[in-house]
């Protein structure tokens, strides 16, 4: 007996012709057929002439400018997460690291201020204000201290001081966090900042630079990036030749057991940690000293049990919030994983802001689709770290100049994207008023809307930079503007669908926001 393979199979049965099939049914079978055929063609052949076509686009080039702390570098991870969301996820283990190096950092800064509350002698003579870790000192960590603060001011801060013995326990118990702050900046690539001179830098230094060591920060040419590599590395990776040596291999086992350290002292000191931040008598020397580490970048106190926990495991969020101060200029390549523009590559350019630093910038103007220029407005009240003389806002505001009058950048798109509304809403709900820093606001209310946005009774922010582009511009060009919280993921990723499609069909009609 022979077995019918073709009677067995259920699609065959299904696509059989009839039995009792007459030619001229045939005929027509056969001709239907042929027609799904040819569509069906057509369709694979069109498909392959799109990949083919993908394959032979350029590049779309975006170019993210603006001061230090602007936002630039968050919303590079904002494309990640909307475009590149499963490169995204191979990176996000690795930003722990950092993470907690802006704890440690946010701890630290808060211990600085604590220690000039307290008398000398107890910062320096008593041998009991010396943590167990051997060879670390308990001073501030950083050097700097603030050049308006004399010696009267210093001498009647710590002789009124409202800390007790509980707070210098508290203190010496939290010493260990400054080596962990050492330990992660040197792994994640602090030994290889470049110090810059800012002295007399430009708001718009083309052609000039200089430098400033106040902060630490990463460089194209630090370990940044060698570090998050080798911690997402899968397990069995064999390291390249260049890196297969035993004192590479040792440096590696060596920094990963530093990191590991910090873990663990971290772990340790979550519970005290909370404790100087939850304290009434902390809070109030902060807010003395108009210090409110919260409305900082790279802020996590609040969240500091489950980030100092073991095995912690950052969130999108919690990358997106992570802090790490841009030195030269850093490539981020994107290729779009999902959608009609599967494959596409965008390369954004994410530069240093601080003015010692916008020298590097000329370099990419050219052979850009588009610019994003970031501004934060919540910064009306404040001054530029590297030159106090300086209000943050108008900084921005001639940078913005700088740029829209740079000819190499007529034809470029331009899209501002006004930062920061949450700290600006905080600021403002706080009691900061807006007519203290800029008298020309009058008694306009004092509130989010009316501040950020313009109307036909005054000026102010979106109508300052519209007005600079109209005056400033070489050619003509169309005024691009957001109201934008970088830090707010979901909103921001409904902000980058829009700016990515209009840049992408050069149309960028809905983004016109008044």
């Amino acid at each position: 007996m022979v077995l019918d393979l073709e009677s067995s199979d259920p699609l065959a049965a299904a696509i059989a012709p009839p039995p009792d099939e007459t030619p001229e049914q045939r005929w027509a079978r056969e001709q239907r057929e042929a027609q799904a055929r040819r569509i069906s063609e057509q369709i694979d052949e069109q498909i392959r002439a799109e990949k083919q076509a993908m394959k032979k686009r350029k590049p779309m080039k975006l170019l993210l400018l603006g001061q230090s702390e602007s936002g630039k570098s968050t919303t590079v991870k904002n494309f990640q997460l909307a475009y590149a969301y499963d490169a995204f996820l191979a990176e996000r283990a690795a930003w722990r690291a950092v993470i907690h190096l802006n704890l440690v950092r946010s701890v630290n800064s808060i211990l600085d201020v604590l220690y000039r509350e307290l008398p000398e002698k107890t910062i320096i003579s008593d041998p009991g204000a010396r943590p167990y870790t051997p060879g670390l000192d308990v001073g501030p960590l950083d050097a700097d201290i603030d050049e308006e603060d004399d010696e009267r001011e210093y001498l009647s801060d710590f002789l009124e001081s409202p800390l007790n013995d509980s707070h210098r326990a508290l203190m010496l118990r939290l010493g260990p966090l400054r080596m962990v702050q050492r330990d992660l900046e040197r792994f994640l690539g602090a030994a290889s900042s470049e110090e810059v001179h800012s002295g007399s830098a430009d708001v718009a230094p083309w052609n000039t630079g200089g430098w400033r060591p106040r902060e630490f920060a990463v460089t194209t040419r630090s370990g940044w990036k060698t570090a998050l590599n080798r911690m997402r590395q899968p397990a069995g990776h064999q390291p390249s030749l260049a890196r297969s040596s035993s004192s590479a291999r040792h440096s590696e086992k060596t920094d990963d057991a530093e990191v590991e350290a910090a873990v663990e002292i971290l772990a340790a000191c979550a519970e005290d940690m909370w404790a100087l931040w939850t304290d009434a008598t902390v809070r109030e020397v902060l807010d003395k000293r108009s210090m409110r580490p919260e409305e900082g970048p790279g802020f996590f106190l609040n969240d500091v049990m489950r980030v100092a926990a073991r095995g912690f495991e950052p969130t999108e969020d919690d990358v997106v919030r992570a802090r790490l101060r841009t030195m030269g200029v850093q490539e981020h390549r994107i290729l779009v994983e999902k959608g009609t523009e599967a494959g596409c590559e965008w390369i954004i350019y994410d530069v240093g802001g601080a003015r010692s630093l916008r020298h590097a910038w000329y370099p990419y103007f050219d052979d850009i689709n588009a610019i994003i220029f970031l501004a934060p407005i919540s910064c009306f009240d404040e001054r530029l770290a590297e030159d106090k003389r300086v209000n943050r806002l108008q900084d921005s505001l001639l940078l913005w100049k700088a740029v829209c009058s740079t000819k190499l950048l007529a034809k470029v798109q331009l899209i501002l994207f006004l930062n920061k509304c949450d700290l600006l809403e905080k600021k403002l709900a706080r009691g900061v008023r807006v007519v203290d820093y800029i008298p020309t606001y009058g008694s306009k209310p004092n509130d989010l809307e009316h501040v950020s946005r313009c109307t036909s009774s005054f000026p102010l922010f979106t109508c300052d930079f519209k007005d600079i582009s109209a005056r400033h511009s070489p050619i003509a060009r169309m005024f691009y503007s957001f109201l934008t919280t970088a830090v707010d993921t979901k909103a921001t990723r409904i902000t980058v669908a829009t700016v990515r499609e209009g840049i992408q069909r050069n149309n960028l009609k809905s983004a016109v926001l008044f």
